[in-house]
């Protein structure tokens, strides 16, 4: 892959990408003028900082000064490189990837990986014949019917069999060729502990073939048929199959995701398919693993509110306190489903049926809320040991609340519910912001996320950033801006995108937002971000410039005019009669600069 190829390829992506569209998927934009803003989604705030400026392909944040293209968004979102984010948004475009030469050792890599696939989609094949074409499934379809599951669900999800023997599908796929390296690695079969030779990993068992986000089967779940153990078994993690960065059935739920504006999450892939065979279509499970900051990650691509709907037995109410902290500071809106009766989704279901799901779906608790009312039922506030561990139990979700109100209300339910004056309860929340406690686990789930700062600024910074969105817009001014500032700019960081600027121009580049944020550095980039996004009000932009260039002009001429009293003294000094010259210079500047 030639760089030409690359660039082209860059910017067929840019020229395919909506800013807006982009920026809409994951924050509520209201338009205002030409630009458009919402909440940021790298900071918790209540008034919208957070500006997108289609026309400039810009966007910045005023609130954490987070800012940069459409890829640049990407990224930070995503947690993702640069380029990876290029070809995230290449892939939802549906545009291939030029493909760079590979070395022999990526070659067999990648021929590895391919293999693999042809061998998990023959294995799936395998399966679902066993359980819909041979005798050997009819306890399987007994089973799948005894809990609900349909002639059709079982065609939409492929689901199979894994015949009572212990190497029924070893001996087919060696007739076929398969090698036996390769039913090892994508963990169909197991070496035998005594002798030579392997064995089907899955036996007697309905099978659930697991795919990744683009429906590649990459592994497989077997659940037994009566109370034998595991009653789980999935595929060992290999080159394909990573549990902790992948969701079941988000391949299918993806779009009813986002159509739906939220996605539920259970427990395993039994409740995610009874659930979906139900027509709730917006449903995932986590794989055997708690859920984590990677599956966090992957549903916000879609929508920003989660349903929590586990279990409600013990086990299942402490996975979800345990996904709770992993996806609270991830700027998600959080909701849990409470399913009666000590019932998971998939019993209810079955029992009650679709609508009174959904029911519970619109009875869902926020995630404080539902916190509170866990706390208060887990913990005995009677005493004073209780209280303390009660409101400890509290402070990280308190903590996270951003609406003075809604922060008011829970304090004072808090206060009265374990007696105690809310000023404690403030005084707490306020050492806890200073000091969270050490063993507190939603730092694990922190994404790329920043804090709102104050960005130091001044009438400098600020006409410096008027100075430079004018070149960007009119690339003529720029010989007015060096023959006024013959030593650029007093930041640095401006005097880089300067420099820049001026490169692209003598070499007659355009100006675009790719080039841009690939040649400058992380604060040239965000600054530039600033200058083109900020707004100068309703004074035409002719003004404006002339009053910027006018205070960097003074702030050039007071530093001139220091260095040549300075300079005069010493001459002075030493008895060297330049200084005459030297204070005549100084004067004309001074004249000057009281001119302006």
């Amino acid at each position: 892959m030639s760089r030409a190829d690359l660039d082209e390829f860059v910017e067929q992506v840019r020229a395919q990408s909506d800013l807006v569209q982009v920026v809409s998927s994951y924050v509520a934009l209201k338009r205002k003028g030409g630009r458009y803003w919402g909440c940021c989604p790298f900071h918790q705030e209540k008034t919208a900082s957070f500006s997108v400026v289609p026309d400039k392909g810009f966007f910045y944040c005023f609130g954490c000064h987070a800012g940069g293209n459409v890829f640049k968004f990407i990224s930070l979102m995503e947690n993702v490189s640069y380029f990876d984010a290029i070809k995230l948004q290449a892939e939802k475009l549906g545009i291939p990837v030029p493909q760079r030469r590979q070395s022999p050792e990526e070659q067999k890599r990648e021929q590895k990986r391919k293999d693999l696939r042809k061998v998990n989609e023959m294995a799936k094949d395998f399966f679902h014949n066993c359980l819909t074409m041979t005798r050997y499934g009819e306890q399987g379809k007994a089973y799948l019917a005894g809990r609900g599951i349909t002639s059709e669900t079982i065609e939409e999800f492929q689901l199979g069999f894994a015949p009572n023997a212990w190497d029924k599908l070893c001996s087919a796929f060696r007739k076929r060729g398969v090698r036996q390296e390769y039913l090892l690695a994508a963990g169909l079969a197991s070496e035998r502990q005594q002798g030579e030779g392997i064995y089907d990993r899955f036996r007697n068992r309905v099978i659930i073939p697991i795919a990744d986000e683009r429906g590649r089967v990459v592994a497989f779940g077997g659940r037994v048929l009566d109370d034998g153990m595991p009653k789980y078994l999935n595929s060992p993690e290999t080159e394909l199959f990573n549990k902790r960065r992948l969701l079941f059935g988000l391949d299918r739920a993806h779009r009813a995701i986002q159509q739906e504006g939220y996605a539920i999450v259970v427990e395993g892939y039994m409740d995610a398919i009874s659930v979906f065979g139900a027509g709730v279509q917006n449903v995932v499970a986590s794989l055997g693993t708690a859920f984590t900051p990677e599956h966090t990650k992957l549903l916000m691509r879609y929508a920003r509110r989660i349903y929590f709907c586990y279990d409600s037995d013990d086990a299942g109410q402490n996975a979800t306190i345990r996904a709770l902290a992993v996806v609270r500071n991830s700027g998600a809106e959080v909701h849990v489903i409470v399913v009666p009766d000590g019932k998971d989704p998939d019993e209810f279901i079955r029992k009650h049926g679709k609508e009174a799901f959904q029911e519970l779906v619109k009875q869902a608790l926020p995630l404080v809320e539902y916190r509170l009312r866990y706390v208060l039922s887990h913990v005995r506030y009677d005493t004073l040991e209780g209280k303390v561990r009660a409101l400890r139990e509290m402070l990280p979700v308190l903590s996270g609340i951003r609406d003075g109100a809604e922060l008011g209300e829970y304090r004072k339910r808090l206060a009265q519910t374990l007696m105690l004056d809310e000023g404690i309860i403030m005084d707490e929340l306020r050492r806890y912001a200073r000091n969270p406690l050490p063993e507190e686990p939603a730092a694990a789930g922190k994404q790329n996320f920043r804090a709102a700062a104050k960005k130091q600024d001044n009438a400098l910074l600020r006409a410096g950033r008027i100075v430079l969105r004018t070149i960007w817009q009119d690339p003529g001014i720029l010989a007015h801006v060096q023959a006024v500032l013959p030593d650029g700019f007093p930041s640095e960081v401006q005097q880089e995108i300067l420099t820049y600027l001026a490169n692209c121009i003598e070499k007659g580049e355009s100006l675009n937002d790719i080039h841009a944020v690939e040649s400058l550095g992380e604060a040239a980039s965000t600054e530039l971000s600033q200058a083109l996004v900020e707004d100068s009000g309703e004074q035409e932009a002719s003004v404006v410039y002339e009053d910027a260039i006018r205070i960097l002009r003074k702030a050039y001429l007071n530093s001139l005019y220091m260095r040549h009293s300075r300079q005069s003294e010493e001459y002075l000094a030493a008895g060297d009669p330049a200084y005459r010259e030297s204070l005549r210079e100084a004067n004309r500047i001074k004249k000057e600069m009281d001119e302006l």
